[in-house]
């Protein structure tokens, strides 16, 4: 089958599109055809040796896929055969073919296509999760840095749904398309921009240097969600800015996806999968790529001037 592997760490030039052998379900495992893979900021930081477990090239990166089952191994129920699912890999997306255990899969609903479910998927399921663990209540403030992200527009589509005062920060090339999102406010991201404080919750896929700053836009008692890193990881001494606001009792809760078991998973894909199916909640595809063009794919990923999920055809 063709695979993109990262032969070699640091530009997307490292991604190579070759020819490897057909995965084979083990047991326990099924086979699935991939028809879609998302692209991702871990793909990126993966590639440039810049993620723990992967600081030596020779692997297939990609972390979500959607497609249908093609092969099962001892153990599994041949009944999979033909069913169209999502899956959540560690790696290998970036390929026609991955192995994975049942336990990895989302069932995708009728009305639903392959490229929809990963334009949800990871991004949707953080999202989903990080509204979770902050609480939010309809009626709050909620302030949404990097809005016009893969995970950021889920987050607002998500928490207008559930009646919060969204406040959306984004770059002026994406405000409008964040605006009919049905935001109370835009924000556009510059690098003098005074952001108003007095937010219940802040939810914060972006980290970077500046996330200290923001500790101080939360009302008493506020809930700040850190579920990513597209701006870099903060300073070392970021937690100065959470004590220096110790009289407003704040929470820092972080997010990952890494801590959540298949059940739980599993429910919450079906359920922003169901929301998706009545357009409740609507999958923003940004551009589309061929396989062999994954280098490319990233590089676009990385100008962070496309709206939406990248999403490789396989």
């Amino acid at each position: 089958m063709k695979a993109v592997t990262v032969e070699k760490l640091g530009g997307p030039e490292g991604l190579v599109l070759g020819e490897v052998a057909d995965p084979v379900a083990r047991a326990g495992e099924v086979v699935v055809a991939v028809e879609a893979a998302g692209v991702g900021l871990v793909d990126v930081f993966q590639r440039r040796g810049q993620f723990p477990g992967f600081e030596r090239p020779g692997f297939v990166p990609g972390a979500e896929v959607a497609g249908r089952i093609i092969g099962t191994g001892p153990g599994v129920a041949r009944e999979w055969i033909g069913k169209h699912v999502f899956a959540l890999v560690r790696t290998g997306g970036y390929a026609q073919r991955v192995a994975v255990e049942p336990g990895q899969l989302i069932p995708i609903p009728p009305g639903l296509s392959s490229v929809e479910a990963v334009a949800l998927g990871v991004n949707g399921l953080v999202a989903k999760f990080s509204l979770l663990r902050a609480g939010l209540r309809p009626g709050e403030r909620l302030l949404v840095r990097g809005a016009g992200g893969g995970i950021g527009l889920s987050v607002v589509q998500l928490a207008v749904l559930e009646g919060a005062r969204v406040t959306a920060l984004t770059s002026s090339a994406r405000a409008q398309r964040v605006a009919d999102l049905g935001v109370e406010n835009v924000i556009v991201r510059q690098a003098d921009t005074d952001v108003p404080g007095g937010f219940d919750i802040i939810i914060d896929p972006v980290a970077g240097p500046e996330l200290a700053t923001f500790f101080q836009k939360l009302r008493p008692n506020g809930r700040y969600v850190l579920n990513g890193v597209a701006a870099g990881f903060p300073t070392p001494d970021f937690g100065t800015g959470l004590l220096a606001n110790f009289a407003k009792s704040p929470t820092l809760s972080f997010l990952s996806l890494d801590s959540m078991g298949p059940a739980e998973l599993a429910e919450a894909g079906q359920a922003l999968f169901a929301l998706a199916v009545t357009r409740k909640l609507v999958p923003i595809v940004g551009r589309t790529f061929r396989l062999e063009e994954a280098a490319r794919a990233q590089e676009v990923l990385e100008d962070g001037q496309v709206l939406g999920k990248i999403i490789l055809l396989a």
